[in-house]
This record gives C-alpha cells, structure tokens and sequence, in this order.
C-alpha cells in the first residue's frame, strides 16, 4: 500500500530570510522543478501553518510546509480492457472499489496491462462518461499491492483528488487491514515504528531504517490487536497511521510475525508448528489454498470532499482467505479434540 501523491513536510529554520515558497521549494525538494511546484500551488497542494498558499507566497522562519505533488506523467497510454471490478460506491466525485487479488493498481515496471486503471478506463467508457483516466488530475488517490485485497479510493474530480490526497498527507483517513500471520502473541495489542525504504540489498523490497542510516526512509506507523488466535498462527487487525509500500509485511516480519504465505518476506516458509510429514502436507495444503501474502484492506473511511460527510466502508473477507481461516479452525478443533 502507498499514496500516489509524492508526500513532503519541511519546517523553515529560523534563520531563514523572506523567499517565494516556489523558489525555497525547489531548492530544497531534489528533482522537482519550479513549473512543477507551481502547478501544485496552482491546485492548492502546498499549505503553510495550516493554510493554502500560492507561488508568490514568502517563507518565514519555523513555517510548516506541507506539499503534495502529483507524480508527473509518464508515457504509457491506459486503454480500455474489459477487466470486472467491484464497485462498492460511487456518486459524481469518489468512488470506492473492492479490488480482486492479483489485479495490478496501475502500469510500472512489468506491468504495462491488465492493470486497474486499464479496468476503470473501460468502466467509464461503457458508462459513456466524459473521464479520462489518463489524466493525472484524477484517478487512484492510494494504492495497494497486486496480491493485497480490499477497498481502494478513486477520484473522478481533480478537486476530490485534491482534497481525499490531502486527508491521507493528514492521517485523516480511517484504514484497516486483516492479515494472517505466523506465531502467536503475547500481547492482545500493540504499535509498530519503523521507517521504511528500500532495501539496498533487494530493491524489490522494502526494510526498516533509522532516519540516521537511510535519510530517504518515510516515517511508518502500524497499529495492531489480535482478532483471532490459532495454534500456530494469528489473524490480526492492523491500523494505518501512514500508507508506506508494504508496509504491514514489513512491520509485522519486523516483529518475528511474517505474513502467511508472504513469500518475499519468508512467510512460505514452515516457521511454527510441528516436524511431521502430516502437518508439512498440511501447510502446504494451506498455501495453495491462499497462495498469497494473506492480506485484505478491511475497511475505508474518509470526510467526503464535496458534502463534507464523514463515510466508513466496510468489506468482507475474500474466499480465499476465508476458505484459509475455516481450515485453520477445523485444525485448531482437530488439536483440542487430541488433547482433551
């Protein structure tokens, strides 16, 4: 998971003397260019103290700037592909969609088709509207991982992109996720504080540094509660303070708990249970069922960015991951039963 919008939060030093923010900001945001900022303070996307303000606007010592910044076009043309997706809501500004494991969220490396812009270009085409999901202006305002279920927020206006991407910069935004993880816990709860980049030794993933080590890692906060406790394995609830690329495989393999059937970060592995052929055939069994990181983005509430109304989205498990869950319960009532 991770927020489309390019994210940057600077606090002016106190000596600094009176600059137009588009100059202060270019000189301090690596490879951005002034027209760049401009356009963002054009689309009321950079704010000081709190406030929205324009290219001409001055800094002063100990401002605090926010800035968002649409990533910049890239050269891919997103046509129509008839693509099922399920809409979950939708009206002349947002849309909310439950995305299928395995879809792609838009066109990178690897990945030029068959992706859920593709799915939405032919969505909006059989409705005949006017959209053009090529437009930056509007569009996916996060993401999650192609493996990763659940509910997902588009923008059909540049002003709802606007306002839904500067809830997310804010934390203002409600999300929960339910994963299935390796081990048990001790505790019913807990946080995880780690910031993330990427791994230097694997670019394909992403790791825990201090900001000491990786000046380039993005602050990254999870909260976690245990939902329900099998005998080897634990389906937790995790809470998104901020939305950073796999966040949640990271945090919990950082907390000895990888995600279940998560083969980049070690949950294909047998990392708890019992040396029998019986149980070996029986995760395997478990990992074809689920043949995935078992992780499903539950829930979604935002402040709507037209009527102001405050909406909570709630979706059901897929039956992947149910499927998986009810053969974890029979296993656990199988042990009990062997006990008692």
């Amino acid at each position: 998971m991770d927020d489309l919008l390019e994210k940057y939060r600077i606090e002016v030093d106190k000596g600094q003397a009176p600059l137009r923010i588009d100059k202060y900001l270019t000189e301090h945001i690596a490879g951005v260019s002034r027209n760049r900022i401009q356009t963002a303070a054009d689309n009321d996307l950079i704010s000081v103290n709190g406030k929205s303000v324009k290219s001409n606007y001055k800094v002063k010592p100990l401002d605090d700037i926010r800035v968002l910044l649409d990533h910049e076009p890239t050269d891919t043309h997103i046509t129509p592909e008839n693509i099922p997706i399920e809409v979950v809501y939708e009206d002349e500004d947002v849309m909310v969609i439950n995305k299928q494991a395995g879809l792609v969220v838009h066109p990178g490396h690897g990945n030029y088709e068959h992706t859920l812009l593709h799915a939405l270009a032919y969505y909006f085409q059989q409705k005949n509207t006017s959209l053009d999901i090529n437009n930056p202006e509007i569009g996916l305002v996060h993401r999650i991982d192609k493996d990763t279920s659940g509910l997902l927020l588009i923008a059909k206006t540049p002003d709802a992109k606007t306002k839904l991407g500067m809830q997310f910069f804010e934390h203002t935004t409600e999300r929960t996720y339910q994963a299935l993880v390796w081990g048990t816990f001790k505790e019913t709860e807990g946080t995880v504080t780690g910031a993330l980049a990427r791994d230097l030794s694997d670019r394909t993933k992403y790791r825990i540094y201090s900001l000491e080590d990786n000046p380039d890692a993005k602050e990254a906060v999870t909260h976690w509660r245990v939902v329900e406790t099998f005998p080897y394995v634990t389906l937790v609830e995790c809470r998104l303070e901020t939305g950073r690329t796999h966040q949640i495989r990271v945090h919990m393999q950082s907390l000895g708990h990888p995600l279940f059937s998560d083969e980049k970060y070690g949950g294909t592995e047998i990392l708890k249970g019992l040396p029998t052929q019986k149980y070996k055939q029986f995760i395997h069994n478990c990992f074809m069922l689920c043949p995935r990181q078992v992780l499903h983005a539950k829930t979604l509430g935002f402040t709507h960015p037209v009527t102001g109304e405050r909406l909570l989205f709630d979706s059901e498990l897929p039956e992947d991951i149910t499927n998986l869950l009810n053969k974890w319960r029979n296993y656990g009532n199988i042990q009990t039963d062997i006990v008692g």
